[in-house]
């Protein structure tokens, strides 16, 4: 496998050096994440607010259950495409995160026959 001491820290240094571009690259991909994630709660917390704001200022009981309808239906779409986006930026993370490791894997995979 390795014909020299050399040759055999040539590989760890290179090894490591991948191991290093993946933690980065998974941390990065999960500091988009949080800030995501804080971001979208943040904006549901105001929308909430806001709706209890309304739904105390209406006049009726009715306009009460209409407004909480909208809002309802609002924040699950909105939930929805946030999960939608999160489970994509996750995907990306993970991507990211095995492309510096893929090539060091490569090398150590058997080769197929023809």
């Amino acid at each position: 496998m390795f014909k020299s001491f050399e040759e055999m820290q040539a590989a760890g240094k290179q090894n490591f050096e991948a191991y290093v571009a993946s933690a980065n690259a998974f941390n990065k991909g999960f500091q988009t994440l949080a800030t995501e994630a804080a971001e979208y709660t943040k904006k549901s917390f105001e929308d909430t607010v806001a709706l209890t704001e309304k739904v105390v200022a209406s006049k009726s009981v009715e306009k009460a259950v209409e407004l909480q309808q909208a809002h309802a239906t609002k924040a699950y779409e909105g939930f929805m495409a946030q999960a939608t986006k999160m489970n994509q930026f996750y995907l990306d993370a993970a991507k990211d995160a095995y492309k510096p490791l893929e090539a060091e894997m490569e090398k150590f995979a058997p080769k197929a026959t023809k």
